[in-house]
């Protein structure tokens, strides 16, 4: 298991807000899916932005009942084909 990324002092921190290439699959192809909130921070929108882009189909995303779920691959990919 992964450890979780911390600080010095034992808190979570978070890298800035880039995107890789394609984000960090476990080792059995599973691309762990971020919430809106996290979704949101990485392309420095607000999350209800982002709600209605999915649900306008303009970025693929997951809903699970009332919630959304976006993988970083499809974020990337998203943004290299608006800024093209």
């Amino acid at each position: 298991m992964k450890k979780p990324n911390t600080s010095h002092n034992g808190t979570h921190s978070h890298s800035g807000a880039h995107l890789a290439p394609s984000a960090p699959v476990q080792g059995d192809g599973f691309e762990p899916l971020l919430d809106s909130e996290e979704a949101a921070a990485l392309l420095k929108i607000h999350p209800k932005t982002l709600q209605k882009l999915a649900r306008q189909g303009e970025l693929a995303a997951i809903q699970i009942g009332k919630l959304w779920r976006f993988r970083a691959s499809a974020l990337n990919r998203w943004l290299e084909k608006i800024a093209s």
